[in-house]
């Protein structure tokens, strides 16, 4: 693949050689483990296709987890082998990080309780951050669709109604994607990973994206978080957000086809 010979490229050139790369997971982004460095390459592919600035969604999730790790809190880190970009190679833009032996199969029991920890920590985070982002990616995501007129008419109808009814709460900076295949067990405890979505907004956003989750029962995962306001309105919105996504995805993959269908309905 180009874009993971453009991945070992680069690595090479800070003196990390990658003579077995392997994919770890091929999706909205290309996760390679630079074999035998301990070094994953976080390659974009479907988010360079939605977000025209994904070198800035990479550059955030990069600075927020240094600021996280400077501070003590379990995240997936830099590598000490190499820089952590972004940088842009071939037309590719790529970071890196360090390469975590964890257990696909776990599912954690106290999601909610680690994320409110997790917020806690967010709040010292100095950097600018986006806000609205997710209505932002629906917007991208209209502008480049491919599906029926009928579809996308419902789908900017429903956009609408959420700007026109978006609420007046509290915001912090957020994880962005917070389900449970991004906090990762590992030997040494669980750690959080993947910040490329952060943005500035209402709590009940993360929790939205934990009760939508498939990976647990999210909506009893996501009542165990203290004081929280109504949820419907997020809801919607993530509905919307994953359904704008697997129209993405779809594009670059089949195998999101029937999801994508059936999101859309």
């Amino acid at each position: 693949m180009d874009e993971v010979r453009a991945a070992v490229a680069l690595a090479a050139s800070f003196g990390v050689r990658s003579t077995n790369p392997v994919v770890l997971r091929d999706a909205s982004n290309l996760l390679v483990h630079l074999r035998p460095a301990p070094v994953v390459a976080r390659i974009a592919t479907a988010t360079a296709a939605a977000r025209p600035d994904v070198v800035e969604h990479f550059r955030r999730a990069v600075a927020v987890t240094e600021h996280l790790a400077g501070r003590g809190v379990p995240v997936v880190g830099p590598s000490p082998e190499l820089p952590a970009g972004p940088f842009t190679r071939d037309g590719v833009v790529v970071s890196f990080a360090e390469h975590v032996v964890h257990d696909p199969t776990w599912v954690p029991t106290d999601f909610a309780h680690r994320l409110a920890d997790l917020h806690a920590e967010l709040l010292s985070y100095p950097g600018p951050l986006p806000e609205r982002l997710p209505l932002t990616d629906l917007d991208r995501i209209i502008d480049r669709w491919t599906r029926p007129a009928s579809e996308l008419a419902a789908f900017t109808t429903e956009r609408d109604a959420l700007v026109a009814s978006w609420p007046a709460l509290d915001v912090q900076p957020l994880h962005g994607d917070a389900h449970p295949g991004n906090l990762l067990l590992t030997p040494r405890g669980p750690v959080w990973n993947d910040f490329e979505d952060t943005w500035s907004g209402p709590v009940e956003w993360d929790l939205a994206c934990l009760a939508l989750t498939s990976r647990l029962d999210g909506v009893a995962a996501a009542r165990e978080y203290p004081l929280v306001n109504d949820p419907t309105f997020w809801l919607r919105l993530r509905k919307l957000h994953v359904a704008g996504w697997l129209t993405v995805l779809e594009r670059r993959f089949d195998r999101y086809r029937e999801a994508a269908d059936a999101a859309l309905l």
